[in-house]
């Protein structure tokens, strides 16, 4: 079938939404020129109901098909950016210093709004499709500050699906994993209150840095030397804050960073091994060591069902050869995991090229790639929801 030709036709001017997106970025929870704009589109496209202030900026469109069925399946695209300086050199580039959207949720965005624009065109399902626009997905809980405000329950859906690209790939593929298919992870923070004394008199500190430097070496075991080889587990000390001057030793010391994993026993024994390595050098250098360790992201599980759903709506856009249904696993993260606990769901990535990483200052996400997603989402409610046709 390939892509739809509504949303090819559109593709320029969709495009020119995503370069405007990408230009003006904001972080999480912060997102109100990006919501508004989101907002007035959908207003404008004639929505039946169109809600913002949602999670904080987050915004939901309701859309009823011609049909009266009463299914309602739930598409989401996050909206925030990262604190990240471009260095790409597109003439899109971001226009807001230490801000931009470096995971392509610009991207993610346009396909959806693509995909709105076009259903709400055409309305040709039976039931309604709601359009969820998450802010803050980059680690600040945007998916359960939603949830908590009652998203499911304002709008119940039977379903839901969300969509991700991936670069330094092959443009016009897909892929899709059932079960496990993103890590759940905990962020941590690590206070180590020592002794600050003058650099030139040491026997009278505690010295944090040193400290921390040794910790960190000893929370790079945990994994290594603690966790079963054969299961999946990652943590990274990502941040290393001390010191102020060439001659001060520093008194505190705080270092951060993430736990990734797909077994909950596995986290609580990193959990109880990283305190248990503060607490011994705390005890042996007779100091204090506050630790805070706390979850942000539960593990994405596909509902199996609804990964062939979502495989069948690719293979209409991409073809069947392009569409692979036993996607490996990531150790990345995805708060989209706490709307599939929430209700069951399917996440799927979508490949294209670019020749640099996700989180990266000199990503690029490849415009071609926005009506694919776009066709995808829309397939996928034509789809779930098809409309009786009457014999003429």
């Amino acid at each position: 079938m390939g892509l739809i030709d509504f949303i090819a036709e559109k593709a320029p001017q969709m495009r020119a939404v995503f370069e405007d997106l990408h230009a003006n970025p904001e972080i999480g929870f912060e997102e109100t020129r990006t919501s508004a704009i989101v907002e007035g589109h959908l207003r404008d496209w004639g929505f039946d109901e169109v809600h913002a202030g949602i999670g904080g900026t987050g915004v939901v469109g309701i859309l009823r098909g011609k049909g009266q069925g009463n299914r309602r399946i739930g598409l989401r695209a996050d909206m925030d950016a990262l604190p990240i300086q471009e260095v790409t050199g597109l003439g899109y580039a971001s226009r807001t210093a230490n801000t931009m959207h470096a995971c392509g949720h610009d991207g993610h965005t346009t396909m959806l709004l693509s995909a709105a624009q076009y259903l709400a065109a055409t309305r040709d399902f039976d039931g309604t499709a709601v359009f969820i626009f998450q802010p803050a997905e980059e680690g600040l809980g945007g998916a359960r500050r939603m949830i908590a405000e009652g998203l499911f329950e304002r709008f119940p859906v039977d379903e839901v699906y969300g969509m991700h690209n991936q670069p330094l790939s092959q443009i016009g593929q897909a892929r899709i994993r059932k079960g496990p298919m993103m890590a759940g992870a905990s962020f941590f923070d690590i206070t180590i209150n020592g002794k600050g004394s003058h650099a030139a008199q040491p026997d009278r500190s505690k010295d944090a840095l040193v400290i921390g430097a040794d910790l960190v070496g000893q929370l790079q075991t945990i994994v290594s030397r603690n966790v079963d080889p054969v299961k999946a587990c990652v943590l990274s000390c990502t941040q290393f804050h001390t010191g102020s001057a060439y001659n001060i030793i520093p008194e505190t010391a705080v270092i951060t960073g993430t736990v990734r994993y797909f077994d909950q026993a596995v986290m609580d024994l990193v959990a109880e091994r990283m305190r248990a390595l503060c607490a011994g050098l705390a005890a042996g250098h007779g100091i204090a060591i506050d630790v805070d360790i706390r979850n942000v992201f539960d593990v994405l599980v596909n509902d199996a069902d609804l990964s062939d759903a979502y495989i069948a709506a690719a293979a209409d856009v991409l073809g069947a050869e392009n569409v692979d249904g036993e996607g490996p696993q990531f150790m990345g993260s995805e708060d989209f995991a706490d709307m599939a606990a929430a209700i069951p769901g399917a996440y799927i990535n979508v490949m294209h090229g670019g020749q640099a990483a996700l989180h990266n200052p000199a990503f690029t996400l490849d415009p071609e790639v926005l009506p694919i997603g776009a066709s995808i989402y829309a397939r996928l409610v034509e789809r779930r929801m098809p409309l009786e046709r009457t014999a003429a």
